[in-house]
């Protein structure tokens, strides 16, 4: 299918592989009929699409390499060394010093690398933070429901839930400023994120513990409202996967030190010792051993991210691909996004769902006819709907997807439905 893909796996990413013999190119862009009215193309569309997005990968997790990317980019003089080595300690360290500088963080901030991807970033910080006082979870999508599971059912907490279905968020006022807050900041698998962080009390007792995997380097993130910010490399900058990112804010830190967890931790979630931060996890000195070449293809990313101009420029380039997606959307009839309001539209994990739902089944197979059939030709991978949310598609339109290849992506969108009808 993918002619010589494992030896040429490099140009397939950066768009230079032929896919069938045809050469892939930017698009230019396509007409947009008007909103809800089929236009004679749709009604009449019987052949397929000429032009195929470059780079097909849409995925939500791990998402797209950055534009131009490519292995014999990454610096080879730490791999096979160890990670505790000068320069083993000196790459990590420019990771973590970069990564906060794109970020933006606010000063006296920590950030360090830490094992198990977002997941393990989350795990450290609950475990470690929660139990001394109340606790609010907010959930409206699998993550966050995750979060809820974990507070209450293995650590036993007696926590507040706020809940709201798929497409929506809950009710984010009036929640006690003493309390503990958890919650997603994008929700990856319901395209719904918070449109601000003022709904958080800026003089709150409790600390605020944010999964923000798939707002991270694409949305204007509050952080002196987020006490605890996790994210993965996999996911907004397009590195790989394993390894997390946990960010502290000074009080934080001051919970850590001042309230031990009331329960017993694994190596991997201690972030104390002796009721002292250790302080070297946030210098490079990671728990346990991290993939040195996973590093150096993390520092390629952020080499990338600084050249399209930092946080502003890859918060404007996941806008103009969700936009372009959305103006797809606009002009088709069957199918929708999941997140009615676009205040709380994400514009990283891009969530659609068919406008026909009448027919739950139907739905599912047809989903998975559409997503195998856009593989197949090469034109789409991995958008099927998270298998938890509303059938229809999920596509990623974080900064490392050019807008060209969203664009492109629209009129194979229409042909793979028009070909899987029942």
């Amino acid at each position: 299918m993918f002619c010589g893909l494992s030896s040429r796996f490099g140009e397939l990413l950066t768009g230079r592989l032929p896919f069938d013999g045809c050469a892939l190119h930017g698009s230019t862009g396509h007409a947009v009929p008007t909103r809800r009215v089929l236009s004679a193309r749709r009604v009449t569309l019987s052949s397929k699409p000429k032009l195929r997005p470059a780079r097909p990968f849409f995925s939500s997790g791990p998402c797209p390499k950055p534009p131009g990317w490519s292995l014999d980019q990454i610096d080879p003089r730490s791999l096979g060394r160890s990670h505790r080595s000068t320069l083993g300690k000196a790459r990590l360290e420019e990771a973590i010093d970069r990564t906060a500088a794109v970020l933006r963080l606010p000063p006296g901030y920590r950030l360090g690398i830490v094992p198990a991807s977002d997941t393990g970033a989350m795990e450290m910080a609950m475990w470690s933070l929660l139990g001394n006082r109340p606790v609010t979870m907010l959930a409206w999508e699998s993550f966050g429901e995750g979060w809820v599971t974990d507070a209450v059912k293995q650590l036993k907490l007696d926590a507040q839930i706020r809940r709201a279905d798929y497409g929506q968020l809950p009710d984010l006022s009036g929640i006690d400023p003493a309390s503990d807050i958890v919650f997603t900041w994008n929700g990856t698998t319901s395209g719904v994120r918070v449109p601000n962080a003022d709904w958080i009390d800026g003089d709150r007792a409790g600390l605020t513990i944010c999964d923000a995997t798939s707002g991270a380097f694409a949305q204007a993130i509050d952080w002196q409202k987020i006490d605890v910010g996790t994210f993965s490399w996999q996911k907004a900058l397009g590195g790989e996967g394993a390894h997390g990112t946990l960010v502290l804010s000074p009080r934080a830190v001051e919970r850590l030190e001042r309230e031990p967890a009331p329960r017993p931790l694994p190596k991997i979630f201690r972030l104390t010792k002796g009721g002292k931060l250790i302080d070297g996890i946030f210098r490079g000195e990671t728990i346990n051993t991290p993939s040195m070449l996973a590093v150096e293809d993390w520092l390629l990313a952020l080499d990338w991210a600084e050249s399209v101009g930092g946080l502003p420029g890859l918060i404007a380039r996941a806008d103009a691909n969700a936009a372009a997606l959305g103006q797809w959307v606009e002009s088709a009839d069957w199918i929708e996004h999941l997140a009615g309001e676009p205040a709380i539209r994400s514009n990283t994990s891009v969530c659609l769902q068919f406008t026909d739902r009448s027919d739950p089944a139907a739905n599912q197979a047809r989903q998975k006819a559409m997503v195998k059939l856009l593989e197949q030709e090469d034109a789409a991978f991995d958008i099927g709907a998270y298998r938890d949310a509303p059938r229809g598609l999920r596509i990623w339109c974080g900064a490392t997807v050019e807008t060209a290849d969203i664009e492109a992506l629209g009129p194979w969108l229409d042909w793979a439905w028009q070909e899987t009808r029942p």
